[in-house]
């Protein structure tokens, strides 16, 4: 789905497949046919944008079968999806029965990583639609906090410079810029834009930047407007947005607070919280250590819960979601005379560990609440001025 900012800057908005569990070729090109064909007709549009999870064993795939590339990019066509962006952050087993920090493995220390988002980024220049040029994958953010060293960052710095030149090398073979963005997450080495920032210092921005997740912004306590000037006064490009809403509880440890929020609880993906008192944000790395009676946090401020929730519509109360954090963020960057990014992914992955009460039916229901978010999303870009197609 593309939109235009007044400068005249095509700005494409798309939602995230790390929603769906496959992690095969056959198995992502049957989600086209089950998901991605009924949300573009559910939203009455010619062309949906997708951006794509592909696990590490896929991406090489593709990389390596140009026969495989190209039936993948027709299927795309045939079903009127067009893909500028990647989501290289997991790099496989995302929908495993327990995932929590095996997410962040492997780290950018290592070839593993730097191998795998090179890989993206070929695919990526193979798949992006003739008129586009630009493209972006979006990664973790170096490493989870625990363990790193001096050690740990050169290596990190090392891999980062290999992955620029390789991205270097592509542009000039195939015309076709692909950019990586570091996506700031709580518990990470690179927690918040301005760390990012620094984590970026001399690397190329031509190819290396920021993926900016507004849930990830909103439980870090950081301020939309502020966390954007600073990587523009940086010179560090956002090379992506990822539109998503963090869960908040403004009363945790009350009867009624700590019941709507247990069911959150749940066993998949972690689940950072983040409490800000007396000017320091306080953290737990998921939601049981949070509630833990002698280590949990103290519950005296609200908290703000790693949860991405739905972006169409808020939690029943007594929770909220920071919805009004993820406008202010799509205005600082798209309200301005020239856009900062061009890239938008509803990134929504959390359906199927919702609540059971507000889990989808079936796939018409999934559909249904995706093609809701891109609307939600859509309508939210053309309120900060940008203007269909």
């Amino acid at each position: 789905m593309r939109l235009t900012h007044p400068d005249g800057t095509p700005v494409h908005l798309a939602y995230c497949t790390n929603v769906h569990p496959a992690e095969t070729l056959p198995g992502i090109v049957e989600q086209l046919d089950r998901y991605a064909g009924p949300v573009r007709e559910r939203l009455g549009c010619d062309t949906v944008g997708l951006g794509l999870w592909l696990p590490a064993a896929t991406a090489e795939r593709l990389d390596r079968s140009p026969a495989d590339l190209a039936e993948l990019r027709q299927r795309l066509a045939d079903h009127g999806v067009e893909t500028v962006t990647l989501n290289g952050f997991p790099y496989r087993g995302f929908h495993d029965p327990v995932v929590k920090q095996a997410v962040y493995h492997p780290d950018w220390t290592g070839p593993e990583r730097p191998a795998y988002t090179l890989a993206m980024a070929r695919v990526l220049a193979g798949l992006l639609p003739q008129d586009v040029t630009r493209g972006s994958v979006s990664t973790l953010p170096l490493a989870w906090r625990d363990p790193w060293d001096t050690v740990a960052w050169d290596a990190a710095r090392r891999r980062l410079d290999e992955l620029a030149e390789g991205l270097d090398a592509l542009a000039r073979e195939t015309g076709r810029v692909i950019r990586v963005g570091l996506e700031p997450e709580p518990g990470c080495v690179a927690e918040t834009v301005p760390q990012a920032v620094a984590a970026l210092a001399d690397t190329d921005p031509r190819y290396l930047g920021i993926c900016l997740d507004a849930c990830h912004l909103a439980v870090a306590h950081e301020e939309p407007e502020a966390a954007v000037a600073s990587a523009v006064a940086a010179g560090v490009p956002i090379v992506k947005t990822q539109a998503s809403a963090a869960l908040i509880a403004d009363e945790p440890r009350g009867p009624a607070g700590r019941a709507a929020l247990e069911p959150f609880d749940e066993p998949r993906f972690l689940h950072q919280v983040r409490e800000e008192c007396a000017g320091e944000v306080r953290g737990r790395d998921d939601l049981a250590p949070a509630f833990a009676e002698r280590d949990g946090l103290p519950g005296e401020a609200p908290w703000r819960v790693h949860f991405h929730v739905p972006l169409h519509r808020e939690p029943d109360p007594p929770l909220r979601s920071s919805r009004p954090l993820l406008s202010r963020t799509l205005g600082a960057l798209f309200a301005g005379e020239h856009p900062v990014t061009d890239h938008v992914e509803v990134e929504t992955y959390t359906w199927s560990v919702l609540p059971e009460k507000h889990r989808p039916e079936g796939p018409e229901g999934l559909v249904e609440g995706i093609a809701a978010e891109l609307a939600w999303c859509r309508d939210e870009l053309l309120a900060h001025g940008l203007r269909p197609g």
